[in-house]
């Protein structure tokens, strides 16, 4: 070893210049920055779980509703009328349907 190299390996406290802690420092060093499973993956996929869980709750909620308005639309005739005539602007042959749009502010 050169001089230089070897100073500073003499300077190293001892249980560091062993070949066992040096093997565990490359494992550990392998598994938190290269390995598949890394530190930086494992981050990244709890934020993915989190927005995940998130959506969900939100899903859930919207299954409610829809399932509320079906069982509406399925136990009364008139819900099922008005519902076509709002959702999909559905008239009878002797009416006329105006839609009123109402202007929006612009910035």
């Amino acid at each position: 070893m050169p001089k230089r190299a070897l100073k500073y390996w003499n300077k190293t406290p001892v249980w560091f210049r062993n070949k066992y802690s040096i093997t565990i420092l490359v494992f550990l060093t392998y598994l938190l920055f290269f390995d598949q499973n890394n530190v930086i993956a494992l981050i990244q996929i709890k934020q993915e779980l989190g927005e995940l869980e998130t959506n969900k709750e939100y899903y859930k909620e919207q299954i409610e509703v829809t399932q509320k308005d079906l069982t509406d639309l399925l136990t009364n005739d008139d819900n099922l009328e008005r519902y076509a005539r709002e959702k999909y602007l559905m008239k009878k042959d002797n009416e006329e349907i105006f839609v009123i749009v109402e202007p929006t502010k612009e910035k």
